[in-house]
């Protein structure tokens, strides 16, 4: 026991995280754990994660690496807010439930506003009404309920329009038609929206997903043509999007690729971030880093938080395209990787609030000093 406790607190210092809150309720068969990374910007904001994880240290370590993705993800996107997830371990399809969600939620109130849940792999609008009946720390809630509903399709829009500044880059000029591109997890909810927008581009798509009978839709309104699992690393093409879960670029695929852009939804596709974007680097391979192009549903979000409003959370989210465009330029001039470079805009911004803060604190204590001598 005494090994698994150190163990686990070498994980959590290992991120830098400031919080990580560990949640059950046998009876009910919740067990989640929610990971706040950074509030320096602003209270944590990330999605709720649902999966049959192998172990308990899996889902731990996966909570860990999509909350700390989420401080980056809000940093280089401008937003106020700090980088939070949860992960709820179970399947999906067999173990949701209102009781299960709610305790959940009433897990999330007892943080008092440091997080704010929102949708996410095996989660959906539905389950944050749950949630909602419990805290008002939740969004991505349904349209009637004041929310924004499924923000899939602006994560989708944003993973395209960061696709069009990579091709601007590598090609010459943003256009994606009749370009080549492989979208892995194309039956996902995010995947869905973003064949829709490459397909009106004019791009050729070469779809996967583990659930293939799920794409028979996709082909039917996009023209795309499915390939085995197998081919999706090791197919010559102009595109590879991730567009399902993390960690496969990695050791065993990087050889394979036969790619000029990697530009997905996906969170945290390199396996090992310094290892995998050397690599990538080294190979010629230009990497769109993942929290920076999929920030499109954060940004579709953290408008509920203002009063949503649709038009403005589009307009916001195609500024992802100048993002891009930043990352490559920084990322060139210095000759590092682009996820070095997207790492340094975040950390610049959250270091430059943090002092400020520290400044106004001394200045307050200064203050409070004078009046009570």
């Amino acid at each position: 026991m005494e090994n698994n406790s150190f163990k686990t607190f070498e994980l959590i210092e290992k991120f830098g995280h400031e919080q990580v809150v560990f949640c059950s309720n046998k009876e009910l068969g919740l067990k989640s754990i929610i990971g706040i990374h950074n509030t320096t910007l602003g209270p944590a904001l990330g999605g709720c994660r649902m999966w049959p994880y192998a172990t308990d240290e899996e889902a731990l370590i996966d909570a860990l690496r999509l909350s700390r993705g989420m401080t980056f993800k809000a940093a280089v996107a401008g937003l106020n807010l700090g980088g939070g997830k949860s992960v709820i371990i179970g399947d999906s399809r067999t173990i949701k439930s209102e009781a299960l969600f709610r305790a959940f939620g009433r897990f999330i109130e007892g943080l008092s506003g440091r997080y704010i849940t929102a949708e996410d792999v095996g989660t959906n609008v539905k389950d944050m009404e749950y949630i909602m009946m419990e805290t008002r720390n939740v969004t991505g809630i349904p349209i009637h309920k004041g929310g924004s509903g499924d923000p899939s399709p602006v994560t989708a829009y944003g993973t395209y329009v960061g696709m069009k500044a990579c091709a601007k880059h590598v090609f010459g000029n943003e256009s994606l038609e009749n370009k080549k591109i492989v979208i892995q997890g194309a039956a996902g909810h995010v995947g869905v929206h973003l064949c829709d927008f490459l397909h009106k581009d004019g791009a050729k798509l070469f779809v996967n997903d583990i659930y293939e009978d799920k794409l028979k839709p996709i082909v039917e309104k996009t023209n795309a043509t499915i390939i085995p699992g197998e081919e999706v690393f090791s197919m010559e093409a102009d595109i590879l999007s991730p567009t399902a879960l993390g960690a496969i670029i990695n050791d065993d695929t990087i050889p394979q690729l036969k790619v000029k852009i990697i530009a997905g939804a996906a969170n945290n596709q390199l396996k090992d971030e310094d290892k995998h974007g050397a690599m990538l680097k080294e190979k010629g391979i230009l990497y769109a880093p993942d929290y920076a192009i999929n920030a499109g549903g954060l940004i579709n979000v953290y408008n509920e938080l203002e009063g949503y409003n649709r038009d403005k959370a589009m307009q916001q989210t195609e500024g992802i395209f100048d993002v891009i465009e930043k990352i490559i330029t920084i990322a060139d001039e210095k000759n590092i990787p682009t996820h070095v470079a997207s790492q340094e805009i975040a950390i610049e911004r959250i270091n430059s609030v943090s002092q400020a803060k520290r400044i106004r604190i001394y200045r307050d204590q200064e203050l409070f000093k004078q009046r009570n001598p």
